[in-house]
């Protein structure tokens, strides 16, 4: 009981900072300072949960029939591991907004904005039934559009929140409809007990539907394509909305597929076309990434390719990995929006910016044969050849990137020390990849399905996949050679621009009309 209380305490100081900033009851020179103390409490609050949760019993979650903390609060996992990276992030983000902007006019609401969506993502990540879980998944969505339009006066800014106002309240209305079919299927509106029968018992046609609805609610809550759009033109918001849209709320879409695993995979249709919505905007996303020149543009466009890159996860059923990715990609990313402003100083400052060395057509594929043989023997030490073959696929794809690294290493060019550097880099960046996937899998096997033997579908989809992740790598590593070939250029300009699906959307939903509208200020 004691780890339920310490886990309730987390949002009710978030939403006490909240309700102070937003209402401006105190001084206006103390709301900032509170906040990002109240932050910090949260983050503590979150951490003591965790260590109770790690060394104390294992504490039943809601069941049918149960009362108090334990109906509303599941505590597992999954649930401590979100609620103590979302208090975290959150409690640098609003630290951050201290500083960042101290004199605006505004700051005050500001900061009670971050408060109430963070106070809304821990409710959600924590969430033991269908209508808190719901109602949390709706209110951060509200909240963070106080944060979208935080300077109303900026067009784009209101374009995309408009944008982001559409697409959230259809996701809203799909989610409410797969818990509405939970709920009439089960005859309960408890989560963990929707799950077991799940894991139990074979799908219907209302589940089925259930299964699609919540795809269709990760897919709009995670900015896949093509309803990508919103996320990349949101730059006129300030860096530290930026980091707790990228580094957090975007998140939510395979936070609920992770949540809700044991129902999805009874649809083993819907989990084909999660897995190829996700590979696709993965691809699609990391591709325009490498043309963006703004720093935020590119983080945005990499922001798409990774939550491609986790429903993907999601739909080939590697929900432990998934539950990784979003923790590795949230803490790589809150500091990456946060140090933006370094970044484009040192970049300024660079001598030479790009890659250390230009390698040819015999030094990429030599790297990509010795990273793949250094993935193979590291699967082969610790046991990763005796999982599911869409684990192995996983690590394949993921290498790539490792190869990359040593087409800098290998090159001629590249100097020696930086030869072995790099070389040292890629097998301490596969180990550890290697540490964490047997790591997250140990962690929740009690508490997320086992990954199913694939069918025919999914051996397509995986074999796509890795080919697909092979040739962009390949293409990336060989993109100096070929960056300033008269072709290149002229195809740089329309990747640059997201091949214009953007523009189509806008034209689409008329939002350059209806971004005026008084919708975008509530």
């Amino acid at each position: 009981m004691l780890t339920h209380v310490l886990v309730a305490i987390v949002p009710l100081i978030l939403i006490a900072s909240g309700v102070m900033g937003v209402r401006s009851s105190m001084r206006r020179s103390d709301i900032p300072g509170y906040a990002a103390n109240a932050g910090l409490g949260a983050a503590f609050a979150a951490l003591l949960a965790t260590l109770a949760f790690a060394l104390g019993q294992p504490e039943p979650n809601a069941v049918a029939g149960s009362s108090g903390l334990r109906a509303i609060i599941q505590v597992d996992i999954v649930s401590i591991s979100m609620l103590l990276l979302v208090n975290f992030v959150g409690a640098i983000v609003l630290r951050y907004a201290r500083t960042y902007l101290d004199g605006e006019a505004r700051q005050d609401s500001f900061m009670g904005w971050v408060s109430l969506t963070l106070a809304s993502v821990s409710i959600l990540v924590v969430s033991a039934n269908l209508i808190v879980f719901v109602i949390a998944w709706i209110a951060t969505s509200v909240f963070l559009h106080q944060l979208l339009l935080f300077y109303p006066q900026r067009i784009a800014a209101r374009r995309a929140a408009f944008k982001k106002f559409v697409f959230a309240r259809a996701g809203d209305a799909a989610l409410i409809g797969a818990a509405v079919l939970l709920w009439s299927t089960y005859n309960t509106i408890d989560i963990s007990t929707i799950n077991a029968a799940a894991r139990l018992g074979e799908a219907d046609t209302k589940i089925t539907i259930a299964a699609i609805l919540f795809a269709l609610a990760a897919i709009l809550k995670s900015a896949q394509f093509p309803t990508h759009s919103w996320l990349t033109e949101i730059m006129d918001t300030p860096t530290p909305t930026s980091a707790l849209l990228h580094a957090g709320v975007v998140n939510g879409g395979g936070f609920l597929l992770i949540r809700f695993a044991d129902v999805l995979l009874l649809s083993p249709g819907t989990m084909a076309f999660i897995a190829m919505i996700g590979g696709f905007t993965a691809l699609f996303g990391s591709v325009v990434m490498l043309t963006q020149p703004a720093v935020k543009t590119s983080l945005a466009w990499s922001t798409v390719a990774q939550m491609g890159f986790l429903i993907m996860q999601c739909g080939l059923a590697l929900f432990p990995l998934a539950l990784l990715h979003i923790i590795a990609h949230s803490l790589y990313k809150a500091h990456a929006f946060l140090a933006s402003g370094g970044a484009v100083q040192r970049i300024a400052n660079t001598r030479r910016p790009g890659p250390v060395a230009i390698a040819n057509l015999r030094t990429v594929t030599l790297s990509f044969l010795l990273a793949i043989t250094i993935y193979g023997l590291l699967a082969f030490g610790f046991g990763l050849t005796k999982e599911a073959p869409q684990s192995i696929a996983l690590g394949a794809i993921l290498i790539f990137g490792i190869a990359y690294l040593l087409t800098q290493g290998l090159a001629e060019e590249a100097p020696k020390p930086l030869t072995r550097r790099l070389v040292a880099y890629s097998i301490a960046a596969s180990l550890s990849y290697v540490l964490l996937h047997k790591g997250a899998i140990w962690l929740t096997h009690d508490v997320l399905p086992i990954t199913p033997a694939p069918g025919a579908l999914e051996w397509v989809l995986m074999i796509m996949a890795v080919l697909s992740f092979a040739f962009v790598a390949f293409a990336q590593a060989m993109f100096p050679l070929w960056a300033y070939h008269p072709a290149a250029a002229g195809m740089r300009v329309h990747v640059s621009n997201g091949l214009y699906v953007n523009a189509l959307l806008d034209r689409i939903m008329k939002s350059w009309r209806s971004s005026s509208k008084s919708i975008t200020q509530q």
